[in-house]
């Protein structure tokens, strides 16, 4: 059992950063681990995830948001993070951190399991 819990959300202004954060309690280091969002009246869609480090760490985005997102883990932490930058209006929505027992961090919402309760960015034009 995996419980996430993530913070960094807020308000800012187009163009700005934030970072977001997710701390898990349980087994963390041979988890993929993932960011997902949710703007109103959309589905629930992929944003970045992270494999494991038996998998290499591999990275992988959503197109919308590479070259500005990056994804990162501190295994001594149990923290998975999400930097952004140069964001957009359109990147308002709820944040939501995910844990894959698979290990690979995909883009497959089916994969993972556990979810946090998600955390609010909203970018204002």
């Amino acid at each position: 059992q995996v419980q996430l819990a993530e913070s960094g959300g807020g308000l800012v202004q187009a163009g700005g950063s934030l970072r977001l954060s997710c701390t898990a309690s349980g087994p963390f280091n041979t988890y993929g681990m993932g960011w997902f969002r949710q703007a109103p009246g959309k589905e629930r869609e992929f944003v970045a995830g992270i494999s494991w480090i038996g998998n290499g760490l591999t990275r992988n985005y959503a197109d919308s948001v590479k070259g500005r997102c990056t994804i990162s883990r501190d295994n001594a932490k149990n923290t998975v993070y999400l930097q952004m930058n140069s964001l957009k209006p359109e990147d308002t929505a709820v944040y939501y951190c995910a844990a894959d027992p698979y290990g690979l961090g995909s883009e497959r919402k089916a994969s993972y399991d556990y979810w946090g309760q998600g955390t609010q960015v909203t970018v204002s034009s």
